[in-house]
């Protein structure tokens, strides 16, 4: 059994990794899409969500508007620890129950803000940082989400900086101008280094 928390900041490509690391055998726990069915209406961080920021950040369908919440955590951090607070622990244990019921002996733990909680480095074997500049960061969330680059740069900049993610990682995967060839050929690269006997049981990309 091992567990690896897998994070790097947005448009690094992560969620690719993920992909990747889940054709090789590994199951994916991903926390972005627990946090958005916690927040779908009749979610379970509903009730707690309205209760602490009203009935305006809750859409006509009973979801979290997550546009009107976004704005508001981006420009307030004390709202922000306040969603942080409501959201982290109900998020870390739809993690570990989705973790108890997978069958696969690796458990990939995606985890955006893996650094910033300090909670999570307890929490698994292994740190895997997928890493870009930050250039490469804002030009592939503009082309794939239409942000604008004002936008980006706020994210990044609530993210923890590169160094701080780098200092935290076991493993790095560098992702500035890689071909998806070329992001497999680095991912099989590290699993293979982590199981070169093939003794996990799982089949190569």
């Amino acid at each position: 059994m091992l567990r690896i928390g897998l994070t790097g900041g947005i448009g690094s490509g992560k969620s690719t990794v993920a992909g990747l690391l889940a054709a090789h055998g590994a199951a994916i726990i991903d926390t972005d899409a627990i946090a958005r069915r916690l927040t779908l209406a009749g979610g379970a961080a509903i009730p707690a969500l309205r209760a602490e920021f009203g009935d305006d950040y809750i859409d006509t369908n009973g979801a979290l508007d997550r546009e009107r919440m976004r704005t508001l955590a981006f420009g307030d951090p004390a709202a922000r620890q306040r969603l942080e607070g409501i959201l982290h622990p109900l998020i870390g244990e739809q993690a570990e129950r989705e973790a108890a019921a997978a069958a696969a002996p690796v458990k990939v733990f995606d985890v955006p803000l893996l650094v910033e909680s300090g909670r999570w480095r307890a929490r698994v074997d292994r740190v895997l940082v997928v890493d870009c500049s930050e250039e490469t960061q804002r030009a592939r969330v503009v082309q794939r989400a239409g942000w604008t680059d004002t936008m980006v740069r706020a994210v990044i900049a609530q993210q923890a900086p590169r160094a701080r993610r780098l200092a935290a990682a076991d493993a790095v995967i560098r992702n500035d101008g890689l071909t998806l060839v070329q992001l497999e050929t680095e991912v099989a690269a590290l699993w293979n280094h982590w199981f070169p006997s093939g003794g996990t049981g799982t089949r190569s990309v």
